[in-house]
């Protein structure tokens, strides 16, 4: 008994040595945490995942035990444990992304399993990018997709084109944040730092949103906490400083006074300047101009149990204007929400809120009679201020003021209160079913107010609100040989936006026989947006001043006062489904259908089906396909069809409108015309996409390469004809009919290489490039119509712009130029009649082969430029080493052309120095015509004023360097980051204007510049602490 009892003893003894605990601690390359890494027994269900610490335990662990560590982003690494109790690991990104999951609504697949083409900006890129706003981190980062300003000045907003212009109206995305249609204010309101990742569906993928999809969509996923980790705390934030990317070149107050006195004399008139030595005089863009900070800084708690997670943000934004300072002012406030929650066993309920605050201050950013443009055309020669300091007027240049006093005297503010959200329930049937139901909605309430005071500005201005400088009111006549005096005002404005989603789909996933892999989803969405606002405008604000600028202190009683609102309501329904097959991960091929009924369409097209299918050959699955070097080959194929009803309301409904009196008996009784007649049968725009695509991955999955080839073709563009007035519409202040009739052909390559790898232990390098082309043509208009005019050049020279079939949309129509006359014998021997020309005038080409310039119609004139680019690229750079990290953007735009029109055709306006180059004699130059105030016609719309917009900008640089976690340990903190960085830090360009990337939110006219704010060049340091 004694000796079976002491074997007893030593078999548990040599158990109990045999099994101990085993723990350690899991990093990154830089020796820093990382919590939720899957710890697992090798062969056993036996596992746990890391906490915030990157700490791990486990009991019970052999000494022949290996260890499994997977974590996304890193490669799954197997540790053997030899004995040991403590073991440490140092995870090595991967830099293969076969698996990493891809979002395409309704559902997610593979970027190996992936049939369509989407392209996808990560977490990681969004930290190396730092980007003020979450679109900018699109510029240079995706191909296919085009980013350009529309107002550099902060809170401005961006355009957004996916694949080129498909449309003469709305070529806006549809834009998705974990779901929910985001609407208003497009992705500005969203913090950068709340965002895991961004998808684009830019092809037949994008056809399961239908009629919403034509103009490409873009999904954004909110961060969330992970299962089994403790709270972690992360805090990051930058201070900067903001300055303008470039100054004109203007003339000095000597070069202006030299040839002002020039052109008045080459025009019969006195010079104005008896001694061209008229002192330093004004530089306007350093008076205007002015250094602007920036700070921003964000705060996320994430964590989660195991049946909830959590994750919440929150984030405050301040940025003045490089312009007018705290007068352009933006302040943002954020606050996010996104929790997951196992409310029974296959009952998850998933919650998200995001909170938005946006203040925002604006002057007259673009445009004839803008900040920037008054200073651009300011004389150098006048002075800002009086000698009692206050502000001068500007007496030289008719409609340009004093930009400072502009400035001073500006009062626009607009406050954003906007929710966001969703409530999903999800409910796992069994391995194969899920059922899930989606409430989202969007509540916006936005509250603008403007303040006009009296104002004067010299003799003659237009802006002028003041009868004089002593500050009296103008008057207007209320009725016959009444008039009462215009005061100040005040207008106030409370809008609200509100819409709801309602989705219900099933998705269903099962394999069988380990190669047949099938996926579906069926699903109903039903969305409705309803808007309403309200305006009033109160005359004669107490003191002139913008302290009391309120309603309710103006006179209450002036009969001026007014008030007007207005409503609406727009409903859509769909239906959708989509199906996926794969044959053992080779043969896979996805289908899907949608139908969507929209009240913005007549009874007879309310309703429109919108199919889809793509296809992938996974080439490097055959048993035939054994190369070294390539060890991954998929070609892709895809054809699908998308709707567009971004058309306003009741389009197809006949308005009433137009005249306001009838004649009865001799006399004129009140009443209401057809203002707009009715088109029942008007229905969405359709764009149908063909794309063929390749991906490669070589070296081990260190280089990705993808390639596409599209045709997109939109039918049935939404147009306004010419009708006769006979038809009983289209009187004075009328509109013609909505009618479908015009298409567009957008066609291109894409192109993308990435390349990846890890040096040794320490070393990280990345470098990517991405090409896109882009051909645009108008292949069809209405009946009957043989081109559309747009844009406006200078003041009173005409239209600018033409969308025509054969030609891309909106492209330039003008004169052509053939150098300058050298001498008057050239003007008579050239046998050509040209009105009024001289020595130093522009030649203008005869196009129609008439043998006259015609200056009254436009049989001379031709396409002289086209605002779209050929190709637009960018370039990506990163590489880190021990604790030490780099990263550089590069974006490009190839092949656009600017129409220049900021400058003021008038005698005593500034000029930029180029017009120190101008023609002075025979031979002087062949470019630049003669000064001369004149009447000529060097001014007409033509090639002269159209410049290369091609150009080459550095986005980002950043420097950043971690410290050891051995440091980091000492203060309670998981990683300490600090980093510089300079956004916009050069751009590369022969364009004379301020900003070259930029564009306008007409598709057709998106190439003029009236003066656009520039993007500011910005400098800033900042640091990443997570606890």
């Amino acid at each position: 008994m004694k000796t079976k009892l002491l074997a007893l003893l030593m078999t548990l003894s040599l158990v109990g040595y045999g099994q101990s605990l085993l723990k350690g601690r899991v990093t990154d390359e830089n020796d820093q945490a990382l919590p939720g890494v899957n710890v697992l027994i090798k062969g056993t269900s036996q596992g746990t995942v890391t906490d915030a610490n990157g700490e791990y335990s486990l009991n019970s662990v052999t000494p022949d035990a290996i260890v499994v560590l997977s974590f996304i982003g890193y490669t799954p690494q197997e540790v053997a444990v030899g004995g040991r109790t403590t073991v440490d690991i140092k995870l090595v990104p991967d830099t293969k992304t076969l698996e990493e999951v891809v979002v395409i609504g309704y559902g997610t697949t593979t970027v190996k399993e992936l049939t369509g083409s989407v392209s996808v900006v990560n977490g990681e890129q969004l930290t190396a990018l730092n980007p003020v706003r979450i679109d900018q981190a699109l510029q240079g980062q995706a191909a296919g997709v085009q980013i350009s300003s529309a107002s550099g000045s902060p809170g401005g907003a961006l355009n957004i084109r996916i694949r080129g212009l498909s449309t003469n109206g709305d070529n806006n995305p549809l834009i998705l944040v974990d779901g929910v249609p985001y609407s208003s204010d497009g992705l500005n309101a969203l913090n950068p730092s709340d965002v895991e990742s961004i998808n684009v569906l830019k092809d037949a993928s994008a056809g399961i949103y239908g009629v919403r999809a034509a103009n490409g969509v873009i999904i954004v996923t909110t961060k969330q906490g992970r299962k089994n980790t403790k709270p972690s705390l992360e805090f990051s934030g930058y201070y900067g400083v903001q300055q303008t990317t470039k100054k004109l070149n203007l003339l000095t107050a000597r070069e202006f006074a030299i040839l002002k006195n020039e052109a008045f004399a080459a025009g019969g008139q006195a010079p104005p300047f008896l001694n061209a030595n008229v002192g330093n005089g004004t530089d306007w863009q350093d008076e205007v101009f002015q250094n602007a900070p920036i700070q921003n800084y964000n705060l996320n708690l994430n964590g989660g149990s195991e049946k909830s997670t959590y994750s919440i943000g929150g984030s405050f934004l301040n940025q003045e204007g490089i312009v007018g300072g705290t007068k352009a002012g933006y302040r943002r406030y954020n606050a996010r929400l996104n929790f997951t929650t196992e409310l029974a066993p296959k009952v998850t309920l998933q919650s998200v809120m995001l909170y938005t605050n946006e203040r925002r201050k604006t002057l007259a950013e673009n445009g004839i009679s803008s900040v920037l443009f008054n200073t651009i055309n300011a004389s150098p020669v006048a002075t800002p201020y009086t000698s009692s300091g206050d502000y001068a007027f500007l007496e030289d240049v008719a409609e340009v003021i004093n930009p400072l006093a502009q400035i001073s005297n500006t009062f626009n503010e607009s406050n954003v209160n906007k929710i966001v959200g969703k409530e999903e329930l999800t409910y796992k049937i069994n391995n194969n079913f899920e059922l899930s139901g989606r409430a989202g909605y969007n509540y916006a309430i936005v509250d603008d107010k403007t303040f006009s005071p009296l104002v004067y500005y010299g003799s003659g201005k237009a802006q002028n609100t003041a009868l004089n400088a002593a500050l009296d009111p103008r008057t207007t006549e209320i009725a016959t040989g009444v008039s009462i005096p215009i005061y100040n005002n005040v207008t106030e404005t409370r809008t609200s936006y509100f819409n709801y989603n309602l989705e219900a789909f099933l998705n269903y996933n099962r394999t069988f026989q380990e190669f047949h892999k099938v996926k579906a989803t069926l699903g109903a969405s039903v969305f409705a947006d309803v808007n309403k606002s309200l305006t009033g405008t109160g005359y004669n604000v107490p003191y002139n001043s913008n302290d009391f600028a309120d309603i309710s202190a103006t006179d209450g009683t002036n009969l001026l006062n007014s008030t007007s609102s207005w409503q609406n309501e727009s409903r859509l329904q769909s239906y959708f489904a989509r199906a996926e097959y794969g044959y053992g991960s080779k043969y896979l091929l996805s289908a899907l259908i949608r139908r969507d009924g929209s009240s913005n369409f007549g009874k007879n097209n309310r309703f429109g089906y919108f199919p889809a299918v793509s296809a992938a050959w996974v080439v490097s699955e055959e048993s035939f396909f054994n190369t070294g070097l390539i060890e991954f080959m998929k070609v892709r194929a895809s054809y699908g069809v998308s709707g567009n009803d971004k058309i306003g309301l009741f389009r197809y409904r006949a308005l009433l409108g137009g005249e306001g009196v009838y004649p009865f008996n001799n006399q004129l009784v009140n009443g209401v015309a057809i203002g707009t007649l009715g088109n029942q049968d008007l229905k969405w725009e359709t764009t149908k996409q063909t794309n063929f695509g390749i991906d490669l991955n070589l070296l081990n999955g260190k280089v990705e390469i993808t390639t596409d080839y599209y045709i997109k073709k939109t039918n049935d563009l939404l147009f306004q004809p010419d009708i006769s007035a006979i038809s009983g519409a289209y009187g004075a202040g009328s509109s013609p009919p909505w009618v479908n009739g015009g298409d567009v052909q957008n066609s291109g390559f894409e192109f993308l290489i990435n390349y990846n790898d890890v040096i040794g232990d320490d070393f990280r390098f990345n470098i990517g490039y991405n090409l896109t082309t882009i051909r645009n043509k108008v292949t069809a208009l209405p009946a009957g119509v043989d081109f559309y005019e747009f844009g406006a050049f200078g003041v009173g020279g005409g239209t600018a712009t033409r969308m025509q079939v054969g030609y891309p949309m909106g492209y330039f129509f003008g004169y052509k130029t053939d150098g300058v006359y050298q001498s008057a014998q050239e003007v008579t021997e050239r046998g050509i009649t040209q009105a009024g020309a001289q020595a130093g005038d522009l030649r203008f080409v005869d196009n129609d082969n008439s043998g006259t310039i015609n200056f009254s119609n436009d049989s001379d004139k031709t396409i002289i430029g086209s605002p779209i680019p050929d190709v637009i690229m960018g370039i990506n750079v990163g590489m880190s080493f021990k604790g030490i990290d780099f990263s550089a953007t590069l974006y490009a735009s190839i092949g656009n052309d600017i129409l220049r029109n900021y400058e003021r055709q008038q005698p005593l306006a500034n000029l930029l120095s180029y017009k120190m180059e101008r023609w002075t004699g025979p031979g002087s130059t062949n470019e630049n015509p003669r000064l001369t105030t004149a009447a000529n016609n060097n001014g007409v719309i033509s090639d002269y004023f159209v410049e290369d917009g091609s150009f080459a900008r550095i986005k980002n640089i950043q420097l950043g360097y971690t410290l050891p976690g051995t440091l980091t340990d000492k203060i309670g903190a998981r990683k300490l980051r600090v980093y510089v960085a300079v956004n916009n830090l050069a751009t590369f360009t022969k364009y004379r204007g301020y900003d070259p990337d930029f564009s306008t939110s007409s598709p057709v006219v998106s190439g003029i510049d009236y003066g656009f704010y520039p993007q500011a060049k910005t400098f800033m340091a900042g640091l990443n602490l997570n606890f």
